[in-house]
């Protein structure tokens, strides 16, 4: 184990103060992997999330494809071990802490300001924001968020029981979190853009197998429908032209995601879709300032990949911070 003392000693909670070895912004799949291992190393690691830590890879209901879990492992609770491992070693964690703005220093110095009014100090920064979900840019969406429609179904699944929803998208996210909605409601419809479900195969096969659901593919979200509350959904077929409404309860939208990159757009470098441009040890154009998961270019979105990146820029830092000590 490589021990760092830059920063000085870490604590199991906190935050402690003082200045940070790395400051970890989000607490997803990347950020705490990262912090696992920058911690377990004996940097002095702060992680700062704006939600609950888990990020989005604590809204799935049944992660299958995650190495050791032969029989699957629920996505809360596999992101609730990475938290409690982070914190073992010593990890910092501090949720509901926006980050607002990055100001770099000097050279091993970067403030990190948020929306409470607070300045943290690390000598670099993980960017580990991960995505948000699309919006379907729908007459209706903003209206009945929260009285019917909703994005995720992990956390609002059993509201609907007994009742008919709509999944908009069939994708992986969309047939998965369909398919667990399918424990509690009477039906699921599934709206796809594309003439064709692009998730894999073996979540297709038991999505449009299920007696209680039913898919509309090539078929256009038109407008969500309701009065208090949503009551359905109108559909074009891009093929034919006709229009039909899904009488439903609930809506649940899974189109894709966006980078949560708004606070740094205008310092880092983005690709055309506004996520982080990194090299292969996941260092962007800023000095000390390292980008992971989901919210990095050309990234898979999969939570080994996550884990992944967190591993190289944690080992990164070790480099990094090696070279700050010498100089000093």
């Amino acid at each position: 184990m490589v021990e760092f003392k830059l920063g000085g000693d870490s604590a199991k909670s906190g935050p402690t103060g003082g200045l940070y070895d790395v400051i970890v912004i989000g607490a997803g799949p990347a950020g705490l992997a990262a912090s696992i291992y920058a911690a377990r190393d004996g940097i002095k690691t702060l992680v700062l999330e704006k939600a609950a830590a888990g990020g989005l890879g604590a809204t799935a209901d049944l992660v299958e494809n995650y190495p050791g879990f032969p029989e699957g492992i629920h996505g809360p609770e596999l992101m609730n071990r990475f938290h409690k491992q982070a914190r073992r070693f010593g990890a910092e964690i501090v949720e509901y802490e926006e980050v607002k703005k990055l100001e770099p220093v000097t050279k091993g110095l970067i403030r990190v300001n948020t929306s409470s009014g607070k300045a943290y100090e690390g000598r670099m920064v993980f960017l580990a924001m991960g995505s948000r979900p699309k919006k379907l840019g729908v007459p209706g969406e903003d209206e009945f968020f929260g009285r019917g429609l909703s994005y995720c179904a992990t956390c609002d699944g059993p509201i609907f029981k007994g009742k008919d929803v709509v999944v908009v998208g069939a994708g992986n996210s969309g047939l998965q979190e369909g398919l667990y909605l399918l424990n509690y409601v009477k039906s699921v419809a599934f709206v796809e853009f594309l003439p064709v479900s692009p998730a894999e195969k073996i979540t297709q096969d038991r999505a449009m197998n299920h007696p209680r659901s039913k898919f509309y593919l090539n078929h256009q979200p038109l407008e969500i429908k309701g009065d208090q509350k949503v009551t359905g959904m109108v559909i074009k077929d891009r093929a034919s032209g006709e229009v039909k409404e899904l009488p439903c309860e609930g809506i649940f939208i899974y189109v894709g995601y966006n980078p949560d990159t708004e606070f740094v757009k205008n310092l880092v470098v983005l690709d055309e879709r506004g996520y982080i441009r990194t090299d292969s040890k996941m260092r962007t154009n800023v000095d000390g300032v390292l980008a992971i998961g989901d919210v990095r270019a050309d990234n898979l979105a999969q939570y080994t990949v996550a884990v992944s990146d967190g591993t190289k820029a944690a080992i990164a830092a070790r480099e990094y911070l090696a070279g700050l000590k010498s100089e000093n």
